[in-house]
């Protein structure tokens, strides 16, 4: 279907999607939910061909992780959507209202975007939390997957579109671009007047094309090199959990720790104990000339390593001198995601917190918790990294604006 088509039917459904109510909105809502449930079978069936083809392709271990839909997965997402429905809806809220020394008032309330626009990478699950989010509040969704889950998202599109049908709302709330070619991408980033917003959700290379391409306005979510500083004062027993679990819990998301910080002072003490640690699930460390000499088995590190999210079972790490030290390095070298500090010392944690400059900061905590269903939202649209409109894991406030509203009884301007 060209490409206009698509924007107009999209137009056309947010118009009405906008004067629902709630409960209108989450009557769809768990419509579509429980299709997703009732139809797991056709969806599961979708996603092994593309489990199939992804390991013929050699596609990395994580991103094939990303990539599977199992029916805890489904149960996952089945569960985050009705969160959405158990939460409340920001749309027609008046955040303020004044009177002006004319007798005018003025004030604000939250409307939808309109039509947003989602390019992603191989992550299904992404398909229904960004339509539960959008459809919650007003919004219409135009979704552009990877041609590495294209039949799972294909899959996953034409269940909720039933479940929405079966309640008599507008199908077009939630469609999907079938042609995955970066030519219709490089399109779609330039559907001004249909789309007014476009947000991306993936790799680096992704989001570096839609921002730099791009002619609609975009949200950028951010990729994941995030650091665990480990301080002097921290307890050995949480750090070894924590950066066990940020580290290998699930290796191929954007909030998996990439890097470790290691204070001077307890190094020699500490990095045999993390290497024993993390050799329970093969974790290459490569690490500086000084942690090298305490650990030899360590791959030494080159200027790259500090900059990269690996995805993989592989973690740069550095000894510091101190807080400041680790705070200057992560300054330098995060992506602006999820940092967090191992620490007994309120004074250094609330030093950390303050001045690492990263969208969640962390004191004593895996950075895995940076999600949105783990925040309370029940599901999230993306991570931003950047800091207009919305910054951290996106919810439903993130995917509305305001529009004045204004009172008078006949005021003229003089």
């Amino acid at each position: 279907m060209e490409l206009r088509v698509i924007g107009q039917k999209a137009k056309d459904a947010s118009f009405l999607l906008g004067k629902m109510g709630s409960a209108e909105k989450n009557r769809g809502l768990l419509a579509a939910a429980q299709e997703i449930l009732d139809q797991q079978e056709k969806i599961l069936a979708a996603n092994a061909i593309d489990i199939e083809h992804a390991k013929a392709k050699g596609m990395a271990q994580g991103l094939v992780d990303r990539l599977l839909l199992t029916s805890a997965r489904i149960d996952g997402i089945v569960e985050g959507m009705r969160q959405v429905v158990g939460l409340e809806d920001p749309i027609g809220e008046v955040i303020s209202m004044k009177q002006r020394p004319n007798g005018m008032m003025v004030g604000q309330k939250r409307v939808p975007l309109g039509v947003i626009g989602i390019i992603y990478e191989a992550r299904p699950n992404v398909t229904a939390d960004a339509f539960a989010l959008c459809f919650k509040t007003g919004n219409a969704v135009i979704l552009r997957g990877g041609s590495d889950a294209i039949h799972s998202n294909q899959a996953i599109v034409a269940v909720i579109r039933d479940g929405l049908r079966k309640c008599g709302i507008p199908e077009d709330a939630i469609q999907l671009l079938s042609d995955t070619s970066r030519e219709t991408a490089t399109e779609f980033m330039r559907l001004n007047g249909y789309l007014d917003v476009l947000i991306p959700r993936g790799g680096a290379g992704l989001i570096r094309s839609v921002v730099q391409n791009s002619t609609v306005p975009v949200i950028e979510t951010g990729t994941g090199n995030c650091h665990i500083y480990v301080d002097e004062t921290a307890d050995f027993d949480m750090a070894l959990d924590i950066l066990f679990n940020a580290k290998t819990q699930r290796i191929g998301v954007c909030n998996a720790c990439e890097s470790t910080l290691i204070h001077r002072s307890i190094a020699k003490d500490f990095l045999p104990m993390m290497k024993n640690r993390l050799d329970e699930k093969q974790v290459e460390i490569r690490a500086d000339e000084e942690a090298c000499a305490i650990i030899p088995e360590f791959v030494k590190a080159t200027e790259e390593d500090w900059g990269t999210e690996y995805l993989d079972y592989i973690m740069s790490c550095k000894i510091v001198d101190s807080v400041d030290e680790a705070i200057a390095h992560i300054n330098k070298y995060n992506t602006g995601h999820s940092e967090a500090i191992i620490t007994s010392d309120y004074d250094n944690a609330q030093k950390f917190l303050n001045e690492v400059d990263a969208a969640a900061v962390y004191v004593n905590a895996s950075t895995r918790f940076t999600d949105g269903f783990e925040f309370g939202f029940g599901a999230e649209i993306g991570i931003s990294t950047q800091k207009l409109h919305a910054r951290g894991p996106m919810g439903l406030l993130a995917l509305t604006s305001t529009k004045y509203i204004i009172y008078g009884n006949g005021q003229i301007r003089k």
